[in-house]
Protein backbone atom coordinates (compact mmCIF):
# COMPACT_ATOMS: atom_id res chain seq x y z
CA UNK A 1 0.00 0.00 0.00
CA UNK A 2 1.27 3.33 -0.86
CA UNK A 3 -0.62 6.35 0.62
CA UNK A 4 -0.76 10.15 -0.90
CA UNK A 5 -0.97 12.43 2.10
CA UNK A 6 -2.98 16.27 1.07
CA UNK A 7 -1.85 18.83 3.27
CA UNK A 8 -3.67 22.03 3.52
CA UNK A 9 -1.11 25.32 3.55
CA UNK A 10 -2.35 28.38 4.39
CA UNK A 11 -6.21 29.91 4.16
CA UNK A 12 -7.83 27.18 2.47
CA UNK A 13 -11.46 25.88 2.27
CA UNK A 14 -11.33 23.77 -0.19
CA UNK A 15 -9.41 20.82 1.19
CA UNK A 16 -12.08 18.33 0.42
CA UNK A 17 -12.82 19.10 -3.34
CA UNK A 18 -8.91 19.06 -3.78
CA UNK A 19 -8.17 15.77 -1.80
CA UNK A 20 -11.50 13.80 -3.89
CA UNK A 21 -10.00 15.55 -7.57
CA UNK A 22 -6.89 13.65 -6.52
CA UNK A 23 -8.50 10.32 -6.45
CA UNK A 24 -10.53 10.59 -9.14
CA UNK A 25 -7.63 12.08 -11.35
CA UNK A 26 -5.32 8.55 -10.34
CA UNK A 27 -8.40 6.80 -10.79
CA UNK A 28 -8.79 8.04 -14.27
CA UNK A 29 -5.38 7.28 -15.21
CA UNK A 30 -6.07 3.59 -13.90
CA UNK A 31 -5.09 3.40 -10.49
CA UNK A 32 -6.72 1.82 -7.71
CA UNK A 33 -6.92 4.99 -5.46
CA UNK A 34 -9.08 4.33 -2.04
CA UNK A 35 -9.86 7.80 1.00
CA UNK A 36 -9.85 8.72 4.15
CA UNK A 37 -10.18 11.31 6.25
CA UNK A 38 -9.23 10.16 9.77
CA UNK A 39 -9.74 12.99 11.73
CA UNK A 40 -12.89 14.89 11.45
CA UNK A 41 -16.87 14.77 12.63
CA UNK A 42 -19.27 12.31 12.15
CA UNK A 43 -20.99 12.25 8.67
CA UNK A 44 -18.75 14.95 7.42
CA UNK A 45 -18.73 16.66 4.26
CA UNK A 46 -15.43 14.24 3.00
CA UNK A 47 -17.33 10.96 3.63
CA UNK A 48 -20.50 12.11 1.69
CA UNK A 49 -18.75 13.51 -1.47
CA UNK A 50 -16.53 10.08 -1.21
CA UNK A 51 -19.66 8.34 -1.29
CA UNK A 52 -21.77 9.93 -3.91
CA UNK A 53 -18.50 10.25 -6.47
CA UNK A 54 -17.33 6.36 -6.01
CA UNK A 55 -20.09 4.79 -4.73
CA UNK A 56 -17.94 3.69 -1.97
CA UNK A 57 -17.42 4.01 2.08
CA UNK A 58 -14.73 5.49 3.97
CA UNK A 59 -13.90 4.53 7.75
CA UNK A 60 -15.40 6.97 9.97
CA UNK A 61 -13.14 9.70 11.20
CA UNK A 62 -11.64 9.87 14.99
CA UNK A 63 -13.51 12.66 16.87
CA UNK A 64 -11.33 16.19 16.83
CA UNK A 65 -12.78 16.24 20.87
CA UNK A 66 -11.14 12.29 21.04
CA UNK A 67 -7.87 14.21 19.45
CA UNK A 68 -7.89 17.02 22.05
CA UNK A 69 -8.16 14.38 24.61
CA UNK A 70 -5.51 11.67 23.29
CA UNK A 71 -3.12 15.00 23.05
CA UNK A 72 -3.73 16.38 26.87
CA UNK A 73 -3.67 12.55 28.35
CA UNK A 74 -0.36 12.18 26.98
CA UNK A 75 -1.60 9.46 24.32
CA UNK A 76 -0.67 10.62 21.02
CA UNK A 77 1.39 7.62 19.87
CA UNK A 78 -1.82 5.65 20.78
CA UNK A 79 -3.99 8.38 18.40
CA UNK A 80 -1.37 7.95 15.44
CA UNK A 81 -1.76 3.87 15.60
CA UNK A 82 -5.71 4.73 15.46
CA UNK A 83 -4.63 7.07 12.35
CA UNK A 84 -2.94 3.76 10.97
CA UNK A 85 -5.92 1.98 11.52
CA UNK A 86 -8.07 4.12 9.56
CA UNK A 87 -5.80 4.27 6.86
CA UNK A 88 -5.34 0.33 6.77
CA UNK A 89 -9.28 -0.11 6.48
CA UNK A 90 -9.49 2.37 3.95
CA UNK A 91 -6.59 0.35 1.78
CA UNK A 92 -8.85 -2.44 1.34
CA UNK A 93 -9.06 -3.73 -2.36
CA UNK A 94 -6.76 -0.68 -3.12
CA UNK A 95 -3.12 -0.03 -4.24
CA UNK A 96 -2.98 3.40 -3.37
CA UNK A 97 -5.49 5.59 -0.41
CA UNK A 98 -5.25 9.72 -0.37
CA UNK A 99 -4.99 10.65 2.68
CA UNK A 100 -6.88 14.12 4.10
CA UNK A 101 -5.43 16.37 6.34
CA UNK A 102 -6.47 18.79 9.08
CA UNK A 103 -7.15 22.28 8.53
CA UNK A 104 -5.59 24.90 10.74
CA UNK A 105 -7.90 26.43 13.23
CA UNK A 106 -7.25 27.97 16.28
CA UNK A 107 -8.76 25.79 17.99
CA UNK A 108 -6.33 23.42 17.38
CA UNK A 109 -2.96 24.80 17.26
CA UNK A 110 -1.12 21.47 17.30
CA UNK A 111 -2.50 20.74 13.62
CA UNK A 112 0.66 21.08 11.37
CA UNK A 113 2.73 18.96 14.01
CA UNK A 114 0.07 16.52 13.84
CA UNK A 115 -0.18 16.50 10.16
CA UNK A 116 3.69 15.93 9.61
CA UNK A 117 3.44 13.05 11.96
CA UNK A 118 0.82 11.35 10.36
CA UNK A 119 2.19 11.94 6.91
CA UNK A 120 5.41 10.82 8.55
CA UNK A 121 4.01 7.47 10.01
CA UNK A 122 2.55 6.65 6.76
CA UNK A 123 5.28 6.93 4.88
CA UNK A 124 3.05 9.22 2.31
CA UNK A 125 4.09 11.05 -0.24
CA UNK A 126 2.89 14.47 0.98
CA UNK A 127 1.02 17.08 -1.68
CA UNK A 128 0.29 20.54 -0.55
CA UNK A 129 -2.72 22.07 -0.84
CA UNK A 130 -3.10 25.92 -1.43
CA UNK A 131 -5.71 28.86 -2.25
CA UNK A 132 -4.36 31.70 -4.25
CA UNK A 133 -7.94 33.42 -3.92
CA UNK A 134 -6.92 33.82 -0.17
CA UNK A 135 -3.65 34.54 -0.60
CA UNK A 136 -1.46 36.29 -2.69
CA UNK A 137 1.49 34.35 -5.36
CA UNK A 138 3.98 35.49 -2.52
CA UNK A 139 1.83 34.29 0.38
CA UNK A 140 1.41 30.88 -0.92
CA UNK A 141 4.80 30.07 -2.34
CA UNK A 142 5.93 30.86 1.49
CA UNK A 143 3.04 28.90 2.79
CA UNK A 144 4.83 26.17 0.86
CA UNK A 145 8.32 26.98 1.45
CA UNK A 146 7.96 26.68 5.18
CA UNK A 147 5.67 23.55 5.31
CA UNK A 148 7.99 21.77 2.77
CA UNK A 149 10.56 22.75 5.61
CA UNK A 150 8.38 20.78 8.17
CA UNK A 151 7.92 17.90 6.13
CA UNK A 152 11.05 17.37 5.17
CA UNK A 153 13.04 17.40 8.36
CA UNK A 154 10.57 14.31 8.98
CA UNK A 155 12.13 12.82 5.75
CA UNK A 156 8.89 12.84 3.74
CA UNK A 157 8.87 12.42 0.04
CA UNK A 158 7.29 16.17 -0.93
CA UNK A 159 5.13 14.23 -4.06
CA UNK A 160 4.11 17.92 -5.36
CA UNK A 161 1.50 21.22 -5.01
CA UNK A 162 -1.64 21.93 -6.03
CA UNK A 163 -3.16 25.60 -6.28
CA UNK A 164 -6.72 26.23 -6.19
CA UNK A 165 -8.72 29.30 -6.94
CA UNK A 166 -6.11 30.99 -9.42
CA UNK A 167 -8.73 33.97 -10.18
CA UNK A 168 -5.97 36.22 -12.75
CA UNK A 169 -4.67 33.91 -15.16
CA UNK A 170 -1.78 36.28 -15.42
CA UNK A 171 -0.75 35.55 -11.72
CA UNK A 172 -0.19 31.76 -12.59
CA UNK A 173 3.32 32.73 -14.19
CA UNK A 174 4.01 34.53 -11.44
CA UNK A 175 2.78 31.98 -8.58
CA UNK A 176 4.69 29.06 -10.32
CA UNK A 177 7.70 31.38 -10.32
CA UNK A 178 7.44 32.23 -6.29
CA UNK A 179 7.03 28.59 -5.68
CA UNK A 180 10.50 27.57 -7.12
CA UNK A 181 12.45 28.62 -4.41
CA UNK A 182 14.36 27.26 -0.85
CA UNK A 183 12.27 24.33 -0.03
CA UNK A 184 9.98 24.54 -2.81
CA UNK A 185 12.38 24.40 -5.54
CA UNK A 186 12.27 20.59 -6.22
CA UNK A 187 8.76 20.37 -6.25
CA UNK A 188 6.43 19.13 -8.71
CA UNK A 189 3.68 21.52 -9.89
CA UNK A 190 0.66 19.18 -9.97
CA UNK A 191 -2.10 21.44 -10.97
CA UNK A 192 -3.07 25.59 -11.01
CA UNK A 193 -6.37 25.62 -10.88
CA UNK A 194 -8.00 28.73 -12.07
CA UNK A 195 -11.20 30.28 -10.54
CA UNK A 196 -14.63 29.06 -11.70
CA UNK A 197 -17.56 30.57 -10.56
CA UNK A 198 -19.75 29.00 -12.86
CA UNK A 199 -19.05 25.94 -10.62
CA UNK A 200 -22.62 25.03 -9.12
CA UNK A 201 -21.96 22.54 -6.17
CA UNK A 202 -18.91 20.88 -5.05
CA UNK A 203 -19.15 17.94 -7.13
CA UNK A 204 -19.27 20.17 -9.98
CA UNK A 205 -15.57 21.60 -8.28
CA UNK A 206 -14.34 18.05 -7.77
CA UNK A 207 -14.46 17.23 -11.38
CA UNK A 208 -13.17 20.64 -12.48
CA UNK A 209 -10.28 20.30 -10.70
CA UNK A 210 -9.46 16.81 -11.54
CA UNK A 211 -9.39 17.93 -14.79
CA UNK A 212 -7.22 20.37 -14.34
CA UNK A 213 -4.46 18.19 -12.66
CA UNK A 214 -1.43 17.60 -14.64
CA UNK A 215 -0.34 14.06 -12.86
CA UNK A 216 2.43 12.00 -14.65
CA UNK A 217 5.37 12.40 -12.42
CA UNK A 218 3.42 11.52 -9.24
CA UNK A 219 2.02 8.55 -11.33
CA UNK A 220 5.20 7.18 -12.37
CA UNK A 221 6.52 7.53 -8.76
CA UNK A 222 3.82 5.97 -7.48
CA UNK A 223 4.56 3.20 -10.14
CA UNK A 224 8.15 2.70 -9.24
CA UNK A 225 8.95 0.94 -6.36
CA UNK A 226 10.11 1.94 -2.90
CA UNK A 227 12.01 0.72 -0.25
CA UNK A 228 9.59 0.15 2.73
CA UNK A 229 10.01 1.71 5.94
CA UNK A 230 8.61 0.74 9.60
CA UNK A 231 7.69 3.98 11.55
CA UNK A 232 7.19 3.39 15.11
CA UNK A 233 3.46 4.05 14.98
CA UNK A 234 3.06 1.65 11.85
CA UNK A 235 4.90 -0.95 14.24
CA UNK A 236 2.97 -1.22 16.82
CA UNK A 237 -0.26 -0.99 14.53
CA UNK A 238 0.65 -4.24 13.17
CA UNK A 239 2.39 -6.50 15.79
CA UNK A 240 -0.78 -5.93 18.14
CA UNK A 241 -3.43 -6.72 15.18
CA UNK A 242 -0.86 -9.69 14.33
CA UNK A 243 -1.27 -10.54 17.59
CA UNK A 244 -4.89 -9.91 18.02
CA UNK A 245 -5.17 -12.80 14.99
CA UNK A 246 -2.51 -15.30 16.30
CA UNK A 247 -4.59 -15.70 19.80
CA UNK A 248 -1.89 -17.37 21.69
CA UNK A 249 -1.40 -18.48 25.49
CA UNK A 250 1.47 -16.70 26.74
CA UNK A 251 2.53 -17.66 30.38
CA UNK A 252 3.56 -14.78 33.24
CA UNK A 253 5.34 -16.67 35.99
CA UNK A 254 5.51 -13.07 37.54
CA UNK A 255 2.02 -12.91 38.48
CA UNK A 256 1.38 -10.72 41.20
CA UNK A 257 3.70 -7.90 40.12
CA UNK A 258 1.45 -5.35 39.71
CA UNK A 259 3.02 -3.96 36.35
CA UNK A 260 2.48 -7.32 34.69
CA UNK A 261 -0.89 -8.02 35.91
CA UNK A 262 -2.01 -4.57 34.68
CA UNK A 263 -0.09 -5.79 31.35
CA UNK A 264 -2.08 -9.27 31.19
CA UNK A 265 -5.15 -7.23 32.13
CA UNK A 266 -4.69 -4.64 29.10
CA UNK A 267 -3.73 -7.97 26.73
CA UNK A 268 -6.84 -9.90 27.68
CA UNK A 269 -9.51 -6.51 27.08
CA UNK A 270 -7.58 -5.61 23.52
CA UNK A 271 -7.54 -9.09 22.71
CA UNK A 272 -3.61 -9.45 22.25
CA UNK A 273 -2.87 -12.53 23.66
CA UNK A 274 -4.41 -15.12 26.66
CA UNK A 275 -1.93 -14.57 29.95
CA UNK A 276 -1.90 -17.08 32.36
CA UNK A 277 -0.66 -15.64 36.13
CA UNK A 278 1.41 -17.81 38.13
CA UNK A 279 0.97 -17.00 41.44
CA UNK A 280 -0.79 -17.37 44.90
CA UNK A 281 -4.02 -16.50 43.53
CA UNK A 282 -5.31 -14.94 46.55
CA UNK A 283 -2.37 -12.67 46.71
CA UNK A 284 -2.84 -11.34 42.87
CA UNK A 285 -6.27 -10.59 43.55
CA UNK A 286 -5.48 -8.71 46.65
CA UNK A 287 -2.25 -6.79 44.70
CA UNK A 288 -5.15 -6.28 41.56
CA UNK A 289 -7.45 -4.91 43.81
CA UNK A 290 -5.04 -2.96 45.64
CA UNK A 291 -3.38 -1.03 42.62
CA UNK A 292 -7.20 -0.54 41.11
CA UNK A 293 -6.70 -3.15 38.41
CA UNK A 294 -9.66 -4.99 36.96
CA UNK A 295 -9.06 -8.58 35.56
CA UNK A 296 -11.61 -9.25 33.11
CA UNK A 297 -13.20 -12.68 33.34
CA UNK A 298 -11.92 -13.49 30.11
CA UNK A 299 -8.33 -13.64 28.37
CA UNK A 300 -6.71 -14.21 32.04
CA UNK A 301 -6.03 -17.44 34.08
CA UNK A 302 -4.30 -17.29 37.67
CA UNK A 303 -2.78 -20.55 38.92
CA UNK A 304 -0.46 -21.23 41.70
CA UNK A 305 2.43 -22.83 40.70
CA UNK A 306 2.82 -25.27 43.88
CA UNK A 307 -0.29 -27.26 42.02
CA UNK A 308 1.59 -27.97 38.96
CA UNK A 309 4.63 -29.08 40.00
CA UNK A 310 4.00 -33.23 40.22
CA UNK A 311 2.57 -32.72 36.82
CA UNK A 312 5.74 -31.28 35.08
CA UNK A 313 8.39 -33.16 37.47
CA UNK A 314 8.79 -36.44 34.92
CA UNK A 315 9.14 -34.07 32.00
CA UNK A 316 12.19 -32.05 33.85
CA UNK A 317 13.40 -34.81 34.90
CA UNK A 318 13.56 -36.52 31.18
CA UNK A 319 15.04 -33.23 29.97
CA UNK A 320 17.64 -32.99 32.78
CA UNK A 321 18.45 -36.58 33.07
CA UNK A 322 21.63 -36.01 31.12
CA UNK A 323 22.37 -33.77 34.09
CA UNK A 324 21.72 -36.45 36.43
CA UNK A 325 18.43 -34.99 37.41
CA UNK A 326 16.14 -37.11 39.47
CA UNK A 327 12.55 -36.38 40.90
CA UNK A 328 14.11 -34.16 44.32
CA UNK A 329 15.96 -32.18 41.94
CA UNK A 330 12.83 -31.31 39.69
CA UNK A 331 10.66 -30.57 42.58
CA UNK A 332 13.41 -28.19 44.37
CA UNK A 333 13.84 -26.52 40.76
CA UNK A 334 10.14 -26.45 40.10
CA UNK A 335 9.59 -24.13 42.92
CA UNK A 336 10.39 -21.20 41.04
CA UNK A 337 7.80 -19.94 39.00
CA UNK A 338 9.61 -19.23 36.12
CA UNK A 339 11.23 -22.85 36.06
CA UNK A 340 7.60 -23.95 35.78
CA UNK A 341 6.71 -21.75 33.17
CA UNK A 342 9.72 -23.02 31.23
CA UNK A 343 8.03 -26.45 31.64
CA UNK A 344 4.20 -25.71 30.75
CA UNK A 345 5.88 -24.12 27.53
CA UNK A 346 8.06 -27.10 26.81
CA UNK A 347 4.54 -29.33 26.96
CA UNK A 348 3.20 -27.31 24.73
CA UNK A 349 0.77 -26.22 27.53
CA UNK A 350 1.21 -22.37 26.77
CA UNK A 351 2.59 -20.67 23.42
CA UNK A 352 5.20 -18.37 24.94
CA UNK A 353 6.59 -17.29 27.87
CA UNK A 354 7.57 -13.55 28.91
CA UNK A 355 9.25 -12.67 32.46
CA UNK A 356 12.21 -10.41 34.16
CA UNK A 357 9.97 -7.61 35.72
CA UNK A 358 11.51 -8.89 38.99
CA UNK A 359 14.02 -11.95 37.93
CA UNK A 360 17.11 -11.50 36.59
CA UNK A 361 17.71 -11.66 32.84
CA UNK A 362 20.17 -14.91 33.49
CA UNK A 363 17.00 -16.27 35.99
CA UNK A 364 14.81 -15.68 32.88
CA UNK A 365 17.15 -17.42 30.09
CA UNK A 366 18.68 -20.26 31.78
CA UNK A 367 15.61 -22.61 32.39
CA UNK A 368 15.30 -21.81 28.33
CA UNK A 369 18.51 -23.07 27.61
CA UNK A 370 18.18 -26.15 29.82
CA UNK A 371 14.59 -27.22 28.96
CA UNK A 372 13.70 -26.11 25.78
CA UNK A 373 16.78 -25.68 23.97
CA UNK A 374 17.55 -24.21 20.75
CA UNK A 375 15.60 -24.69 17.05
CA UNK A 376 16.57 -27.27 14.60
CA UNK A 377 18.00 -24.35 12.13
CA UNK A 378 20.27 -22.47 14.89
CA UNK A 379 23.03 -23.19 16.57
CA UNK A 380 22.77 -20.39 19.44
CA UNK A 381 20.79 -17.92 20.94
CA UNK A 382 20.59 -14.74 20.81
CA UNK A 383 18.86 -11.32 21.21
CA UNK A 384 17.50 -8.64 19.35
CA UNK A 385 15.71 -5.04 20.74
CA UNK A 386 13.30 -2.99 18.82
CA UNK A 387 14.27 0.50 18.97
CA UNK A 388 11.89 2.76 18.12
CA UNK A 389 13.19 5.73 16.43
CA UNK A 390 11.47 8.89 15.21
CA UNK A 391 11.13 7.54 11.48
CA UNK A 392 11.75 3.64 11.33
CA UNK A 393 12.13 0.91 13.88
CA UNK A 394 15.39 -0.33 14.06
CA UNK A 395 16.42 -3.82 15.26
CA UNK A 396 19.94 -3.85 17.33
CA UNK A 397 21.79 -7.37 18.05
CA UNK A 398 23.09 -9.08 19.94
CA UNK A 399 23.07 -6.89 23.01
CA UNK A 400 21.91 -9.24 25.57
CA UNK A 401 23.10 -12.75 25.08
CA UNK A 402 26.67 -13.21 23.79
CA UNK A 403 29.81 -11.69 24.96
CA UNK A 404 31.79 -12.34 22.71
CA UNK A 405 30.63 -13.97 19.46
CA UNK A 406 33.35 -15.38 16.86
CA UNK A 407 33.12 -14.53 13.28
CA UNK A 408 30.61 -17.79 12.59
CA UNK A 409 28.34 -16.93 15.73
CA UNK A 410 28.65 -13.09 14.56
CA UNK A 411 27.33 -14.04 10.76
CA UNK A 412 24.52 -16.57 12.55
CA UNK A 413 23.39 -13.96 14.78
CA UNK A 414 22.82 -11.63 11.86
CA UNK A 415 21.09 -13.87 9.67
CA UNK A 416 18.59 -14.25 12.76
CA UNK A 417 18.25 -10.87 13.59
CA UNK A 418 17.42 -9.92 9.68
CA UNK A 419 14.73 -12.76 9.54
CA UNK A 420 13.32 -11.72 12.71
CA UNK A 421 12.98 -7.92 11.08
CA UNK A 422 11.14 -9.48 8.01
CA UNK A 423 8.79 -11.54 10.83
CA UNK A 424 7.67 -8.17 12.23
CA UNK A 425 7.34 -6.30 8.73
CA UNK A 426 10.72 -4.21 8.77
CA UNK A 427 13.01 -4.67 5.50
CA UNK A 428 16.27 -5.83 6.27
CA UNK A 429 19.04 -4.36 5.91
CA UNK A 430 22.09 -5.36 7.94
CA UNK A 431 24.87 -3.32 9.20
CA UNK A 432 27.82 -5.31 10.70
CA UNK A 433 29.16 -2.41 12.63
CA UNK A 434 32.81 -1.36 13.41
CA UNK A 435 34.98 1.00 14.54
CA UNK A 436 35.91 1.18 10.35
CA UNK A 437 34.54 1.54 7.44
CA UNK A 438 35.34 -1.19 4.69
CA UNK A 439 39.06 -1.05 4.63
CA UNK A 440 39.52 2.56 6.35
CA UNK A 441 41.13 0.55 9.33
CA UNK A 442 42.86 -2.54 10.53
CA UNK A 443 43.04 -4.64 13.52
CA UNK A 444 41.31 -7.94 14.80
CA UNK A 445 38.08 -6.51 15.87
CA UNK A 446 37.53 -5.12 11.97
CA UNK A 447 38.81 -8.80 10.61
CA UNK A 448 36.56 -9.93 13.07
CA UNK A 449 33.52 -8.55 10.99
CA UNK A 450 34.39 -8.40 7.96
CA UNK A 451 34.97 -12.07 8.53
CA UNK A 452 31.58 -12.49 10.15
CA UNK A 453 30.32 -10.77 6.94
CA UNK A 454 31.30 -13.04 3.98
CA UNK A 455 30.20 -15.65 6.29
CA UNK A 456 27.01 -14.21 6.06
CA UNK A 457 26.99 -13.49 2.38
CA UNK A 458 27.75 -17.34 1.86
CA UNK A 459 24.83 -18.72 4.17
CA UNK A 460 22.61 -15.94 2.91
CA UNK A 461 23.29 -14.90 -0.11
CA UNK A 462 20.22 -13.42 -1.12
CA UNK A 463 20.40 -11.14 2.23
CA UNK A 464 21.28 -7.50 1.54
CA UNK A 465 24.40 -6.85 4.19
CA UNK A 466 27.65 -5.28 4.31
CA UNK A 467 30.48 -4.61 6.62
CA UNK A 468 32.38 -3.76 8.17
CA UNK A 469 30.43 -0.42 8.75
CA UNK A 470 30.75 2.31 11.30
CA UNK A 471 27.44 3.66 12.72
CA UNK A 472 27.17 6.58 10.98
CA UNK A 473 27.92 5.53 7.62
CA UNK A 474 25.29 2.68 8.16
CA UNK A 475 22.85 5.08 9.67
CA UNK A 476 23.31 8.47 7.62
CA UNK A 477 22.61 8.15 4.28
CA UNK A 478 25.25 11.06 3.57
CA UNK A 479 27.83 9.83 5.57
CA UNK A 480 27.18 6.27 3.87
CA UNK A 481 27.57 7.88 0.48
CA UNK A 482 30.40 9.25 1.10
CA UNK A 483 32.44 6.29 3.05
CA UNK A 484 30.74 3.73 1.25
CA UNK A 485 29.22 4.44 -2.21
CA UNK A 486 29.02 1.27 -3.41
CA UNK A 487 27.13 -0.50 -0.60
CA UNK A 488 23.63 -1.49 -0.55
CA UNK A 489 23.10 -1.12 3.00
CA UNK A 490 25.53 2.16 3.85
CA UNK A 491 23.03 4.93 5.17
CA UNK A 492 20.20 2.96 4.83
CA UNK A 493 20.28 0.08 7.24
CA UNK A 494 16.90 -0.96 9.20
CA UNK A 495 19.43 -3.88 11.55
CA UNK A 496 21.99 -3.28 13.25
CA UNK A 497 24.66 -5.88 14.22
CA UNK A 498 27.33 -4.97 17.41
CA UNK A 499 30.62 -7.18 17.18
CA UNK A 500 30.05 -8.05 20.89
CA UNK A 501 27.64 -7.65 23.82
CA UNK A 502 29.87 -4.54 25.47
CA UNK A 503 29.18 -2.55 22.15
CA UNK A 504 25.80 -3.49 22.04
CA UNK A 505 24.69 -3.16 25.62
CA UNK A 506 25.72 0.54 25.95
CA UNK A 507 24.91 1.48 22.54
CA UNK A 508 20.96 0.21 23.01
CA UNK A 509 21.26 1.90 26.41
CA UNK A 510 22.67 5.14 25.14
CA UNK A 511 20.31 5.72 22.39
CA UNK A 512 17.23 4.82 24.37
CA UNK A 513 18.14 7.22 27.04
CA UNK A 514 19.80 9.75 25.46
CA UNK A 515 17.18 9.91 22.30
CA UNK A 516 13.81 9.01 24.61
CA UNK A 517 13.35 6.35 22.30
CA UNK A 518 10.95 3.63 23.32
CA UNK A 519 13.29 0.28 23.36
CA UNK A 520 11.28 -3.26 23.28
CA UNK A 521 13.21 -6.06 24.24
CA UNK A 522 15.42 -8.06 24.43
CA UNK A 523 13.37 -10.45 21.99
CA UNK A 524 15.26 -14.22 21.97
CA UNK A 525 15.70 -15.73 18.55
CA UNK A 526 17.40 -19.27 18.24
CA UNK A 527 14.90 -20.86 20.90
CA UNK A 528 12.78 -24.10 19.93
CA UNK A 529 9.94 -21.82 21.42
CA UNK A 530 9.19 -18.27 22.83
CA UNK A 531 11.42 -16.91 25.92
CA UNK A 532 11.09 -13.19 26.21
CA UNK A 533 12.80 -11.36 28.95
CA UNK A 534 11.93 -7.85 30.18
CA UNK A 535 14.17 -5.32 31.71
CA UNK A 536 13.61 -4.73 35.55
CA UNK A 537 12.78 -1.28 35.08
CA UNK A 538 10.39 -2.40 32.26
CA UNK A 539 7.06 -0.47 32.12
CA UNK A 540 3.58 -1.44 31.58
CA UNK A 541 3.51 -0.85 27.89
CA UNK A 542 6.78 -2.21 27.14
CA UNK A 543 5.09 -5.35 29.03
CA UNK A 544 2.54 -5.60 27.00
CA UNK A 545 4.33 -4.81 23.54
CA UNK A 546 6.88 -7.87 24.74
CA UNK A 547 3.54 -10.21 25.60
CA UNK A 548 2.45 -9.50 21.65
CA UNK A 549 6.03 -10.10 19.96
CA UNK A 550 6.08 -13.22 22.10
CA UNK A 551 2.52 -14.12 20.74
CA UNK A 552 3.63 -13.25 17.23
CA UNK A 553 6.86 -15.75 17.41
CA UNK A 554 4.45 -18.29 18.42
CA UNK A 555 2.57 -18.32 15.37
CA UNK A 556 2.62 -20.33 12.74
CA UNK A 557 3.76 -18.10 10.62
CA UNK A 558 6.56 -16.82 12.50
Amino acid sequence: MKTLFVAPTGDIKSLTSISLALVEALRKAGLKVGFVRPIGEDNNRSEQLYRELFNDETPTPILEGDVNNAIRNGAYDDLLEAVVGRVTEAAKGFDIVVVEGLTYHSSRPYTHDLNADIARTLCAGVVFAGNSLANTPEEVAAHFDLNAYIYSESHIWLAGYIINHVKDPKAIEKTVTFCQTDFCRSLDTLGIIPENEALKSDIDAIHFIAQQLELAPLIEALKASQSNRMPPSAFRYKLIQSAQKADRRIVLPEGDEPRTLRAAAICAERGIARCVLLGDVATIESVAKAHNIHLPDRGIEMIDPKTLVEKYVPGFVERRKHKGADEAVAREALKDSVVVGTMMLAEGDVDGLVSGAVHTTADTIRPAFQLIGTDKNSKLVSSIFFMLMKDQVHVYGDCAVNPNPTPEQLADIAIQSAESAKIFGIEPRVAMLSYSTGTSGAGEEVEKVAKATEIAKEKAPDLLIDGPLQFDAASVLSVGQQKAPNSPVAGRATVFIFPDLNTGNITYKAVQRSANVVCIGPMLQGLAKPVNDLSRGALVDDIVYTIAITALQASPKA
